[in-house]
């Protein structure tokens, strides 16, 4: 018999994502790396030393950026 899989807070993997390297996947098909900046209760995401993604090809690089919640599909810590 297997156990379980273990129980996950969201809310707790957020809080502890704020300050550290994230990946984030949209529904457009973009994934966006940079620093959690923060975030609020419609997943809207401020990220920083943000880069842009498509099929793992760099496509730009910026300081700041604003990721709208609507179109996040799943945030994922970088290591």
């Amino acid at each position: 018999m297997s156990t379980p899989p273990e129980k996950r807070d969201p809310a707790a993997f957020l809080k502890a994502a704020i300050g550290r390297p994230v990946a984030v996947k949209t529904s457009g098909g973009a994934d966006y790396r940079g620093v959690l900046a923060c975030l609020d209760g419609f997943m809207n995401i401020a990220l920083e030393q943000t880069e842009e993604y498509r099929n793992n090809q760099l496509l730009a690089k910026y300081g700041d950026a604003f990721i709208r919640g609507n179109n996040v599909l799943y945030i994922a810590m970088k290591k």
